[in-house]
């Protein structure tokens, strides 16, 4: 299987399959002489991990990240620093349960990858998925930890935040938007008064074993006007790609997005004035922080929206690998909304092209 390295210069390639013995990556291109621990990556990864509320998966992963190269460290050194060689990342799996998918190893489940799968490939790990299981975002989460270390070295103090915007039919009110209130609940909802509505509807989702989708607003603050490229590397392009290459995601919007083709041409300008420290400034953000492929300096700001989980427990019509016709209902562990935990891979994923995005600024203008 080709394709499973993302970047150019902030390059990533992971591996591992959902119930084999582990998943991992291999970051290449990371700068030398950054500090970097475990400590620095876990904390990403508790954010993305399994089994913290009734609304995921109940699957029970520490996803304890192991550094297995890259870094070194001796008495002169407070801490290990990067080498400038590739970094590897280990991630065990320790509670895989392969005999709920027993069931499903000759059936194609609707709505999920196993017949398209199996068509490419004339052979599928039916066991959680396999390798087209969301669990290889896990890996993702950990190279976006590396990537934001990156980007707070070139400039400062990034922040790249996500929030779970609309589940379902569920939608936030904007004037009620909290960065605070993101993580006082299961669902990264910037909605406090939203949430405990979220919580019923999603409860009953749950248990009639069906599930709904999401969208997820990716906003990153810090990032200076420059990074990109107005033809084949633009910013907008590479994070669309990078976006729309996670697990069930369906579409991706860049600012407004699809709400500007409503707009006038006035509506959709960002207008521009000279601020009080000699900078440009915008006075509106239309565009995500991204004009002609190339970042303004303002906030740039993604969504994409998420499928709702394939593997439910209602009956759904299917056909075996003999081409039999029969019903499929999918036992086991599965997120009555995979968007939930789809909230940090997005943040790591717009980490990664910045980073990658930053080091070619740097190759090319210094």
């Amino acid at each position: 299987m080709s394709h499973n390295t993302f970047g150019h210069l902030f390059r990533v390639t992971s591996f591992g399959e959902s119930h084999g013995p582990a998943i991992g990556c291999v970051v290449d291109g990371c700068p030398p002489g950054i500090e970097l621990t475990e400590a620095d990556i876990q904390p990403w990864m508790d954010k993305r991990r399994p089994g913290q509320s009734k609304f995921v998966t109940q699957r029970q992963e520490p996803d304890t990240v192991k550094i297995l190269s890259g870094v070194f460290q001796d008495e002169r050194m407070p801490a290990p620093v990067t080498t400038g060689t590739p970094i590897g990342l280990l991630i065990e799996n320790v509670d895989q349960r392969s005999k709920d998918y027993a069931d499903i190893r000759d059936k194609y489940r609707p709505g999920h990858a196993d017949y398209t799968y199996e068509a490419k490939y004339g052979v599928r790990d039916y066991r959680g998925g396999g390798r087209q299981s969301a669990r290889e975002t896990a890996t993702r989460v950990a190279a976006g930890a590396i990537a934001r270390k990156v980007l707070d070295k070139l400039y400062g103090k990034v922040t790249i935040r996500g929030a779970l915007v609309q589940m379902g039919t569920q939608k936030i009110d904007r004037a009620n938007w909290s960065w605070d209130a993101v993580n006082n609940n299961p669902f990264f909802c910037p909605d406090a008064k939203a949430a405990p509505a979220w919580e019923e509807y999603l409860e009953a989702i749950r248990k009639n074993g069906s599930s709904v989708g999401a969208i997820i607003e990716v906003v990153a603050e810090g990032i200076p006007a420059g990074l990109g490229a107005p033809v084949y590397a633009k910013l907008d392009n590479e994070l669309a790609s990078a976006l729309m290459s996670i697990n069930a995601v369906k579409g991706v919007e860049i600012g407004d997005g699809f709400a500007t083709a409503a707009l006038t041409g006035e509506e959709n300008a960002d207008e521009m004035r000279m601020g009080n420290d000699g900078k440009p400034m915008f006075l509106a953000n239309h565009a995500g922080g991204i004009l002609g492929g190339i970042s303004t300096g303002q906030p740039i700001v993604a969504r994409f929206a998420v499928k709702p989980t394939s593997s439910i427990l209602s009956p759904r019509k299917t056909i075996e690998k003999s081409g039999a016709e029969t019903e499929i209902l999918t036992k086991g562990r599965h997120d009555p909304c995979v968007g939930i935990r789809a909230v940090p891979v997005g943040e790591a994923m717009m980490a990664i092209v910045l980073a990658d995005q930053a080091l070619r600024h740097r190759g090319q203008n210094g």
